[in-house]
């Protein structure tokens, strides 16, 4: 499990592939930060390693994708889980349609854009937080006719029953989803269109989409003083 290559740095952690028993794996290592106290920073760091591995597993119960966690090391803030093969993100796949035809590619993504909706929307019911929800943190693996989607890096995950935190997530894929994919408001919508469809208990689902209203009109004021 020593020979690890390092794949990605983030402002929270490192990401390597590895070997975990024979077993390609990814591990998601968090580093110390100087500016907090030791201690402070050793508590901190294994509550939302706690946190991570605890979002992905219930994700899991509730029939949402996730990689498998194999092992979790306290001693070096370190999460060693599945390395999802021939899977690319909703990110890269979004841009390879948009590329290939962009009149056409809202209607040929607009299935993706209706399981994205129906997987936030029972992420939610179930009370988890995703906390950093953008494309690059879903990952689309199989045929076309029998697409799997994935949701990845629950590093900022909370365990959360209110509209308004339910109603932040959505608006933080929302802003993400457009800075990172043009003209696609339509399909954006169309995501939240599946995510009302598919919210079982309506009241509830009107509460959270009036509290994106609230962020987003918030949103924007801190956007026009600025």
């Amino acid at each position: 499990m020593n020979n690890k290559t390092l794949l990605k740095q983030g402002a929270e952690a490192r990401l390597f592939k590895a070997d975990f028993y024979g077993r390609p794996c990814i591990v998601k290592e968090r580093f110390k930060k100087n500016y907090r106290h030791p201690t402070l920073d050793n508590t901190l760091t294994a509550q939302r390693l706690k946190s991570e591995v605890r979002a992905n597993l219930r994700c899991r119960m509730a029939g949402i994708l996730t990689p498998t966690v194999y092992m979790v090391n306290f001693e070096n803030s370190s999460i060693y889980m599945e390395l999802v093969d021939d899977a690319i993100t909703v990110r890269e796949h979004i841009a390879g349609v948009q590329e290939q035809d962009r009149s056409t590619a809202n209607d040929v993504l607009k299935p993706l854009a209706v399981k994205i909706g129906q997987t936030l929307s029972k992420m939610h019911e179930n009370n988890i937080i995703h906390g950093d929800l953008t494309t690059s943190n879903m990952l689309l693996k199989g045929e076309p006719s029998d697409v799997k989607l994935l949701l990845i890096d629950f590093g900022l995950s909370s365990f959360e029953a209110s509209a308004e935190d339910k109603g932040v997530d959505l608006y933080v894929l929302e802003r993400a989803f457009l800075s990172s994919h043009p003209n696609t408001q339509q399909l954006f919508d169309c995501i939240l269109k599946s995510y009302r469809e598919s919210t079982k208990n309506k009241k509830s689902c009107a509460e959270i989409i009036s509290k994106l209203d609230e962020v987003r009109l918030r949103g924007r004021k801190r956007t026009m003083v600025g």
